[in-house]
């Protein structure tokens, strides 16, 4: 039997949405919770708390959280690359940086053509080890996530970080404020969401796919794939079946790979990030408002 936590709208969704389980609340008392990441070698898992200014841990061991770092630049998304070290993108830094084996901290980008970067919001890593990140304005339009300052860019753009020379190039161009972003799990399409409704009267609040050019350096022109009916798209990621989990208003939004909205895991906050966890990946971890959450799927998260 279902639980309130689950909202079939498609038959389609009853094959991801186990019975008896219920969402469970495992910390509370952040002030913007975003960007979550698991780290398998450690079974532990990393998010942001963004005008805290802090990265904070849970321990899946014992259930134990702790703070990972503080002052940690604002950050906000987090990946792993093909090393298992953890990247992220920063607001106050404005940059994307990566935690080395040994802890230091290694800038990877920062500028394009001789100009800052706005405030990198969330990134995802090609089985090429290239790194593709979103700059919207976020941390820079306030003091609340960052430091307050105008664009140099003057556009909120998706690049590409270049594996072998570090090059950063523009893929996306076409966007008001790119956020969250996820390859398909072929890698033939590249998910994009556009939060602009949060700056642009009446701006969009969709998830748009670029096919990925055959060079896979590049992407063609987007498509239109979903609007978000309750609030803002935000972290998105895919499971292994192409299904598409997507942050929204209401809690978490599945589509379908033709794009259809098939259920919800209903969340008392709005949600910002998601990803999935665990030994078996069949876990997803929901980073609301305040709030960080998880709850057990018959879904398993591509890699």
């Amino acid at each position: 039997m279902l639980t309130p936590t689950f909202e079939v709208l498609d038959p389609r969704f009853a094959a991801y949405a186990p019975g008896n389980v219920h969402l469970e609340k495992l910390f509370t008392g952040c002030r913007w919770a975003e960007g979550p990441v698991y780290v398998p070698a450690g079974r532990y898992l990393l998010w942001s708390d963004i005008p805290n200014d802090r990265v904070m841990r849970w321990d899946e061991t014992d259930g134990s959280v702790s703070v990972f770092e503080q002052p940690a630049w604002n950050p906000n998304g987090h990946t792993l690359d093909r090393q298992g070290r953890v990247l992220t993108c920063e607001h106050r830094g404005r940059c994307v940086s990566r935690r080395e084996h040994d802890g230091r901290r290694t800038v990877l980008a920062s500028q394009w053509n001789g100009k800052r970067l706005n405030s990198p919001n969330d990134l995802v890593v090609k089985s090429d080890g290239s790194i593709w990140f979103t700059d919207p304005t976020y941390g820079i339009d306030s003091d609340y996530e960052g430091d307050a300052a105008e664009s140099e860019i003057g556009a909120s753009w998706v690049y590409r970080i270049d594996p072998h020379s570090g090059e950063v190039q523009p893929v996306v161009q076409d966007m008001v404020r790119p956020n969250g972003l996820a390859f398909s799990p072929n890698e033939r399409w590249l998910y994009v969401v556009d939060t602009g409704a949060s700056h642009v009267p009446d701006g969009p609040r969709l998830l748009r796919r670029y096919a990925v050019a055959p060079d896979g350096l590049s992407l063609q022109d987007g498509q239109h794939f979903a609007h978000c009916s309750i609030g803002l798209f935000d972290g998105v990621r895919f499971d292994v079946d192409g299904n598409l989990w997507a942050g929204a208003g209401d809690g978490v939004h599945c589509l379908a790979p033709d794009g259809t909205l098939i259920g919800k895991v209903r969340v008392p906050e709005v949600v910002a990030n998601v990803c999935f966890g665990g030994p078996k990946r069949n876990r997803l971890f929901i980073c609301g408002t305040t709030s960080l959450y998880a709850v057990y799927l018959k879904a398993t998260g591509a890699s």
